[in-house]
């Protein structure tokens, strides 16, 4: 296998970037496998869009670089021009030029090469996108989602090496972006591009990308699977923002066991060291990370509480619940179990997982 095969195709080398005085983005690292998509996910204003444009070339770094199917293209004292860098960019409001047609503007991009290439070129990523037959139309013909993905379709028509996305649905509703977002997985991965996608939206994260970094105060606090960040979170920080959950206390009784007021769990705790805790293996009070589907509805469970609020879903229903300690949990029932506020259920935990770490102060 050739080494341009296994090499990163993108790579962020402790990369710094500051507007005057204020850093933006503070020493972040990733790499991007050729092929994967990934995607920076955080909060308005932890520093995401910067790092797009810095990928893009649009900023300057002021530490670190950016190197691309291993070639640096930023660092403080080079900056490749964004149109040398083989990068394709889909950006939020679409951009699309409202002049021409929809098949001229895929083939906006491919000027220089003959008509004729062009527009096949134009015609086949229309197929790709969906939208085959409406290469004659204009923009304003188009709905939200339609536009959506001739833009795409414009950013794949030259074969860039790396494609950006820059919020791409945050324009759409709801349930246009979820649909949306698994067809542009779909669109990229078929094209075989590598991509990074920036959002704020965790669904729209999950539904797109193959690897997730996310973002707090220009840094990334995890770069992993969905998978992994949702049951494996790296911190406290990460486990509070991906997914829903609460904290409960417990109490480390073993090397693989705590316990907390809904029973004893079982699995991989962190180790005492990480813990603070003065003596190895017993005794260190932790925070235990309950999602919604670690609670479990039970009708002959002795265990009982209290429905506080519920939030129909369709298939389910989000409850939250008040225990005995008067503490509340989340959980997520089939929606034919449909229970009064007030009315006391059974509940029992179902915990794969076990998230814990050092008690909050």
């Amino acid at each position: 296998m050739s080494a341009s095969a296994t090499r990163p195709l993108l790579e962020l080398r402790d990369v710094r970037q500051a507007y005057g005085d204020t850093p933006v983005v503070r020493g972040l690292s990733l790499a991007l496998p050729r092929g994967a998509i990934g995607c920076l996910l955080g909060a308005s204003g932890c520093g995401k869009t910067t790092v797009l444009r810095c990928i893009a070339g649009f900023e300057p770094v002021s530490a670190g670089e950016i190197v691309l199917n291993g070639r640096v293209v930023s660092a403080p004292d080079r900056t490749v021009p964004p149109e040398k860098r083989r990068i394709g960019m889909v950006f939020q409001d679409y951009a699309l030029f409202p002049h021409l047609s929809v098949r001229e503007n895929i083939g906006f991009g491919l000027q220089g090469r003959p008509r004729g290439e062009r527009t096949r070129r134009a015609d086949e990523l229309l197929d790709a996108v969906g939208l085959a037959g409406e290469g004659n139309k204009f923009p304003h013909e188009l709905s939200g989602g339609q536009q959506q993905r001739v833009a795409l379709a414009r950013a794949l028509a030259p074969q860039p090496e790396l494609l950006l996305l820059d919020e791409p649905f945050s324009n759409l509703d709801v349930e246009l972006r979820e649909r949306l977002g698994q067809e542009v997985r779909d669109i990229i991965k078929r094209s075989h591009t590598t991509a990074v996608l920036v959002t704020h939206d965790q669904q729209e994260a999950f539904a797109i990308a193959d690897e997730i970094g996310i973002m707090r105060d220009g840094a990334i606090q995890q770069w992993d699977s969905p998978y992994n960040l949702y049951h494996r979170p790296a911190n406290r920080f990460v486990a509070d923002f991906v997914g829903q959950g609460v904290f409960l206390p417990g109490s480390v009784t073993g090397a693989h066991e705590v316990d907390i007021e809904l029973g004893s769990l079982r699995g991989e705790i962190p180790p005492a060291c990480e813990l603070g805790c003065d003596v190895c293996g017993k005794g260190c009070r932790v925070d235990v990370l309950l999602r919604p589907d670690d609670i479990v509805h039970d009708d002959a469970s002795a265990l009982r509480a209290e429905v506080l609020h519920k939030a129909f879903r369709g298939a389910d229903i989000l409850y939250t619940l008040r225990l005995a300690s008067g503490r509340k949990v989340l959980a997520l029932v089939p929606s034919h179990h449909n229970h009064a506020l007030g009315e006391h259920i059974g509940i029992r935990l179902d915990v794969d997982h076990v998230v814990a770490f050092q008690a909050a102060a």
